[in-house]
């Protein structure tokens, strides 16, 4: 706060100096600097205002970044405007000229351009928001900041196991959701789907093991379950989505060696881990508290050829 305290005394003092200067040298230019330096000395004003004594207001920290960033944006085309509007007298007989310019310029900037108009893109239509956990090109991680030009994610996976930040940074072009796809973990529907795979032999008991594991997954998601449906019954009314069970389910595999025990159920996004070790733990459990089935394992048979008799002899 003290900082832009002294910036704003700063830019009066500024501003009172030219305006001085320009009461004793009376000069085009030099009342076009004042009003341009008084134009930022409102502007700059408001948006203190708005940061420091507003936003304070506001409890919620995501609500608090959204408007903070959301008034730094506005201050910014409402001081172009207007400096425009000083600067530029005629500017229908500058329109020829703006546009040959405006057009060698989108062709040296594009990329710049590129970005600004995916920044529009992501602030209209609602791509991903700060908090949201997305995919772009191969990179996951959570949105932790959206700029006029860049994304920034805070990294997950990369060189560590499951959904968990590696404490990276990575800065993705707001250009890449004209051209690319996004994929959204959290958006509308903050759920996915995961599965754990389990062998066993063939002189398991399998209907037992399948009841047993159907048990564990159901009561384990449960809770996860009721709170997904609500979400869900938004997701319908919002998007063309037929609406499927989702409760947990077992699919059975018959394999050479095993049958094996597709397990599927959902869980938060964020808790995809979290929750696949605690069933894998409970069914661990399951596997050793009883004698009727048992892990398989993939294994090879070697056929010893014994050594003829002839050899034997020399």
């Amino acid at each position: 706060m003290r900082r832009n305290i002294v910036i704003l005394l700063i830019l009066l003092i500024i501003s009172s100096a030219v305006y001085t200067l320009n009461i004793h040298y009376e000069a085009i230019n030099l009342i076009k600097i004042v009003n341009t330096l008084f134009a930022l000395t409102v502007i700059y004003f408001i948006r203190f205002v708005f940061q420091e004594v507003i936003l304070l207001k506001v409890k919620e920290s995501k609500a608090r970044y959204s408007f903070r960033k959301a008034g730094s944006l506005l201050s910014v085309i409402l001081f172009v405007i207007i400096v425009l509007g000083i600067w530029v007298e005629h500017p229908q007989s500058l329109a020829v000229g703006y546009g040959l310019f405006a057009a060698g310029l989108s062709i040296a900037l594009q990329d710049l351009i590129k970005n600004i108009a995916g920044g529009l893109v992501i602030f209209i239509n609602r791509i991903y928001r700060v908090g949201d956990r997305i995919e772009v090109d191969s990179k996951y991680g959570d949105v932790i900041d959206i700029s006029v030009l860049y994304t920034t994610l805070m990294e997950i996976k990369g060189w560590v196991s499951g959904d968990q930040p590696t404490g990276r940074l990575t800065i993705i072009p707001n250009g890449y959701v004209l051209s690319g796809s996004i994929h959204n973990y959290t958006k509308d529907y903050s759920f996915i789907w995961d599965e754990i795979s389990i062998p066993l032999t063939y002189d398991s008991d399998w209907r037992k093991a399948y009841s047993e594991l159907k048990k564990i997954v159901t009561e384990k998601t449960k809770s996860t379950v009721e709170l997904a449906e609500k979400e869900m019954s938004i997701v319908g009314d919002k998007y063309y989505y037929i609406h499927k069970a989702i409760e947990p389910e077992i699919f059975m595999v018959l394999t050479d060696n095993w049958i094996n025990f597709n397990i599927r159920y959902i869980t938060d996004a964020r808790a995809r881990r979290s929750v696949h070790n605690a069933l894998n733990q409970l069914i661990l459990k399951m596997i050793e508290n009883s004698k009727e089935y048992k892990i398989a394992s993939e294994s090879s048979d070697i056929n010893i050829v014994g050594v003829p008799e002839k050899l034997k002899e020399v």
